[in-house]
């Protein structure tokens, strides 16, 4: 199997899966929540994304490169490095993977419109991706 063959099959697989909600829920958890993290998304670029992400129609793609430089200008680009090197990945690699998953968590956390810290159930994500990655 080629290079790129198994880094699709380890980020889609089960396991791969629940190695990136690990990751998304490190953002949330480093951010101060899932509201912090929308607003700093936000704030550093994808204001109509998240509005999407969290509002009731279709959601909005964000470029894993988008993603990257928000997290990064917004703190977070730590959390990125880290998980890319535990996984044994390099960061563009691990933002476009995040760039497809993170508007459905998002919206699966979200299924209100409503980020409201108090109201957001971590423990979701695991259902989530058992649905995503089977």
């Amino acid at each position: 199997m080629s290079m790129f063959g198994d880094l699709v099959g380890k980020l889609t697989g089960k396991e791969g899966g629940a190695a990136l909600m690990s990751v998304v829920t490190a953002l949330i958890e480093r951010a101060g929540g899932l509201q912090a993290l929308l607003g700093l998304l936000e704030k550093n670029g994808l204001g109509a994304q998240i509005a999407s992400w969290v509002g009731q129609g279709a959601n909005q793609p964000v470029s894993g490169g988008q993603l990257g430089q928000a997290l990064e200008q917004g703190g977070l680009g730590s959390v990125i490095r880290d998980h890319a090197s535990q996984l044994g990945l390099g960061e563009g690699a691990l933002n476009d993977q995040l760039a497809k998953l993170l508007p459905e968590a998002v919206n699966h956390l979200t299924p209100d419109g409503d980020a409201a810290v108090g109201k957001v159930d971590l423990g979701g994500l695991g259902a989530l991706a058992g649905k995503l990655f089977g």
